[in-house]
This record gives C-alpha cells, structure tokens and sequence, in this order.
C-alpha cells in the first residue's frame, strides 16, 4: 500500500473543505489508514482554506510536512502556487485556472503571477502540472461551488479507486437535491486527466 499525501490549497467558497471530505472517505473506502487537517483564514469571506489529507497503511499525523505532497490540488492559480515547497520531487500538480485576485492586487498595490511564472514554480519541484477549467465547467454546469468535484474527478484518474466508489462517496456527501450534477462534475473532470 502506497502513503500518498495531499494538499488542497483554495479560497472560502470554492468546497475545498467539501473536496478534502470526499477525498478521506474515498481513502477510507479503498482500505487506506487516513488522517485530515484544515486550516482556514476568514474562510467565509474568500480567505485562504488549506486542507491536508494523508493515505497510508498507517498514518501518525493529519499534517503533510514540507517536501512530501505527492499531489497539489489548487482551487486557485495564485493558492497554488504558495505551497511548491511542499511538493516533492516527482509530485503532481492540479490547478484550476482560475485567479481571484487579492486585495492588494485590486488596490493596485501588487502584480498577479502570470500562469507561465505559477508553472514555472510548481515544476521546480513537480514532475507534472494539470491545468484544469474546473470553475469553466461547474459554471457551465449551472453551480461553480462544484469546482471541488471537478478536480477531484480530474485527481480520480491519478490515484486510482474504481470510478464507482468516488461516486458513491459523492452521492453520500452532498446535498441529495445535487448529487446528479456533482456525479456529472466529477465525470467531466475525469475527462482533464483520462
């Protein structure tokens, strides 16, 4: 049994925290030993959400430590790339391309990285960046608060688990009113990574 290690790195409002459940209980379902950790910063009101969950036949802390994420998954370009020391060498990125800009960014008082400067720094630690439309296809969906299923659809292919025990978890964790539309979410972010 392969240890894998995650961090999911977003602002409030996107499902990080949602994403990183779904993520544990698929670990769960797959036989793995999991331990989870969040962190958030004034989360309701767009701040930074950080998620840590870990995949093991044993797991001691719910916190990855620097140079061990197997896999970043960034709800936002410029979350994403705040977190390349984490990675380790040979590790996966998944970035939704999709920027929020800070405050300081709005008042004029700092510049956005341009997405080729985010790559760049992802891939000094990363073997491989995914670039993943996954805000484009949840709105396109009719609900952009389902950006978290996509890149966990577009994560499934990486990691394994059969594709009906993601759905599963799915359908046992969001609101029954949406668990059609987050299946076809997660489907289409599948389709970034199949």
């Amino acid at each position: 049994m392969t240890n894998l290690d995650f961090l999911m790195a977003g602002v409030g409002g996107q499902g990080t925290i949602l994403a990183s459940n779904i993520l544990a209980e698929v670990g769960l379902q797959l036989g793995y030993d999991v331990k989870k950790a969040e962190v958030h910063g004034m989360a309701q009101r767009g701040g930074q959400v950080d998620s840590h969950v870990r995949w093991g036949e044993k797991v001691f802390s719910p916190l990855v430590e620097v140079n061990k994420v197997d896999y970043i998954i960034g709800f936002e370009m410029l979350e994403a790339a705040r977190f390349p020391q984490f990675l380790k060498e040979g590790s996966t990125a998944l970035v939704n391309d999709y920027r929020i800009n800070p405050p300081l960014v709005n008042l004029g008082k700092a510049g956005y990285p341009s997405k080729e400067n985010i790559e760049s720094l992802l891939l000094s630690r990363a073997e491989k960046v995914f670039w993943v439309e996954g805000t484009g296809i949840a709105k396109e969906l009719g609900n952009p608060a389902m950006v978290g299923v996509v890149m966990l659809g577009a994560l499934s292919n990486l990691v394994g688990g059969d594709k009906e025990a993601w759905l599963e978890v799915i359908g046992q964790m969001v609101p029954q009113k949406f668990v059609e539309l987050n299946k076809e979410a997660f489907s289409e972010g599948r389709k970034v990574t199949g």
